[in-house]
């Protein structure tokens, strides 16, 4: 189970975004995509067949999933996250200083 996934609202805890809040668009394996963090500039050549034009593009780059923290709103923090596995057998991320579930 991942600790951070699509959706969350995560802080940035490393980089040059450092201490910046964005929900996560993507998770692949350990890099994550944060909605306007990290954006880098992408030169393209234009592409008719895809109906894309050239130009100098921004968009967001990924980052690393250890340069994140799950935020919660209780606190207004972000947190550290541990998963705790109920009677049932089934996983619930909870916040780590408080043990409260995480709404996802």
């Amino acid at each position: 189970m991942n600790r951070i996934k699509k959706g969350d609202q995560v802080v940035v805890t490393a980089g040059k975004d450092k201490g910046k809040k964005g929900d996560v668009l993507r998770v692949a394996g350990d890099k994550v995509v944060v909605a306007n963090i990290n954006i880098v500039k992408r030169h393209t050549k234009p592409n008719p067949q895809a109906n894309q034009p050239g130009g100098v593009i921004e968009r967001e780059a990924p980052i690393h999933i250890s340069n994140v923290m799950l935020f919660n709103p209780a606190t207004g923090k972000g947190e550290r996250i541990g998963i705790k596995v109920l009677e049932d057998g089934r996983k619930l991320r909870v916040f780590r200083s408080s043990g409260e579930a995480v709404d996802a």
